[in-house]
């Protein structure tokens, strides 16, 4: 199968494409810089790994690579919408900077609009395609609570756009996740918490392999396939 990554040069993104890699899968994986992790998988997986820059701000950059996979004729069975930043976080709502309010749901809700909207093409669309984004526990409307307001806000408008795909894709039989991936030890999640961003990662693989098709009315569940409270 073939899987675009987004946000894959570090934490979950990066292990999501190992584990991909690691099953004989192809991967695109996306990255914003040269800082991270990609090489080391490039070096190891260098005929299934193809590492591709763009910023999930800059449409037209987005587009490029995809005119250009398209081009090379790439299918795609799996798009990830990883790419995500956390800001803001200690701020009350009389605090937060808007300007940087704003940038987090630039990246967290229309960076993965924009990747769906160029790379749509692209998927079979048949029942073994998935679209996954990745959310949050923080995008609940049922256990909203105070504090990180760009992150949870966007992840809320997140789960709504995976809704949004799923009724317009359900003649095609495309599977649609929002999965809240967990408290993990990355750089975002930090060190205190809970969970190995591999153990995540092989999880939301087993998702998109549909080894457990999704059989709730939403698309929103954590990395086992439970539903999510909204």
């Amino acid at each position: 199968m073939n899987y675009l990554i987004t946000g894959a040069n570090r934490g979950l993104g990066y292990y999501l494409a190992e584990a991909a890699l690691k099953q004989g899968h192809q991967v695109f994986a996306t990255k914003r810089s040269d800082e991270g992790q990609l090489t080391q998988l490039q070096e190891k997986y260098s005929d299934q790994l193809t590492i591709v820059t763009f910023d999930v701000q800059n449409e037209e950059a987005i587009k490029q690579v995809a005119e250009q996979l398209k081009q090379e004729n790439v299918k795609l069975d799996v798009i990830v919408n990883n790419a995500a930043i956390l800001n803001e976080r200690e701020k009350t709502i009389e605090e937060l900077d808007i300007e940087k309010s704003a940038r987090a749901l630039d990246i967290n809700v229309l960076g993965p609009l924009r990747v769906v909207k160029h790379f749509l093409p692209l998927i079979e669309k048949r029942d073994t395609a998935s679209i996954v984004n990745i959310s949050s526990d923080s995008g609940s409307l049922t256990n909203a609570y105070a504090g990180d307001y760009p992150y949870g806000i966007s992840k809320a408008a997140l789960n709504m756009f995976s809704e949004k795909l799923q009724a317009y894709l359900k003649e095609d039989g495309v599977q649609i996740l929002s999965i809240h991936p967990g408290w993990m030890r990355t750089d975002m999640g930090g060190e205190a918490a809970a969970l190995n961003p591999a153990e995540s990662a092989e999880k939301i693989l087993d998702l998109t392999l549909q080894k457990n098709r999704n059989q709730s009315k939403f698309t929103y569940m954590d990395t086992d396939g439970n539903p999510m409270d909204i």
